[in-house]
């Protein structure tokens, strides 16, 4: 296993069963239609924490270019590795993406709303105001670098000996990711990771899906340079916090 599959299939792993359980949700006839936001945030933050658990180990469970781009700039990871992550994560969102279409593919057939389609893919803004919709993003990102950033440097240590505490130790990320959906994800779909969005955008492009919506590329763009603003904010804030 190398951080670069590892992170394919951590990423992979967080869009199957975020996507999952969107699908779930708003596709017609499935068990658990019209289950509502709680659980589409509670799966979405189970999500992280499946993917955390598995990548973790070889690449640090990144699964997300604003997670690698603000541990670069906080000087936590190496520069040279964000392009390698950034595609890794790419790959796995869209295969991951993908997989939730195939498990799905009879649900899809059944849908006739074209909306609900598509939010198994990617985000889409409650009401559309380009300027709102990226200070949501930046936001909601802001406050997953930054606590992300403080997780990484918490330590429990005896007799100066790090404590590992496992699977254990992606709970909070889970938490995390819980409180940024419920809290702060009713504006745009909290999409908080550029890959998380675009690549399974781009597949919702592709498939043959019948009766389905515009991909609303004027928007795309919200999703992706809102978190990579939102990680170097953050980064930026931890390093100027953070004593010399």
């Amino acid at each position: 296993m190398t951080p670069f599959i590892a992170e394919i299939i951590g990423t992979g792993l967080l869009i199957l069963l975020g996507g999952g359980v969107v699908a779930n949700v708003v596709l017609h006839k499935t068990l658990g239609n019209n289950s509502g936001w709680i659980v589409i945030t509670t799966g979405w933050a189970l999500a992280v924490y499946i993917g955390v658990v598995v990548s973790a180990p070889y690449s640090g469970a990144h699964l997300n270019p604003a997670v690698s781009i603000g541990l670069a700039v906080a000087g936590k990871f190496a520069w040279e590795s964000v392009p390698l992550y950034i595609l890794a994560q790419f790959i796995g969102a869209m295969v991951g993406s993908l997989m939730v279409w195939t498990v799905y593919r009879k649900h899809f057939n059944v849908t006739d709303s074209g909306d609900a389609k598509k939010a198994v893919f990617c985000t889409s803004p409650a009401i559309k105001h380009y300027p709102t919709n990226l200070i949501s993003e930046i936001v909601g990102t802001f406050v997953l670098i930054i606590t992300i950033l403080y997780f990484t440097d918490a330590s429990i240590t005896e007799s100066n000996i790090a404590v590992g505490l496992g699977s254990v130790g992606a709970i909070p990320v889970a938490f995390l990711v819980w409180a940024i959906g419920l809290s702060l994800g009713g504006t745009t779909g909290y999409a908080i990771n550029p890959a998380r969005d675009l690549g399974p955008r781009i597949v919702h492009a592709v498939l043959p899906i019948k009766n389905k919506n515009s991909n609303d590329w004027g928007y795309a763009w919200v999703p992706v340079l809102g978190p990579i603003i939102g990680a170097i904010v953050a980064a930026g804030l931890f390093l100027l916090l953070s004593p010399t």
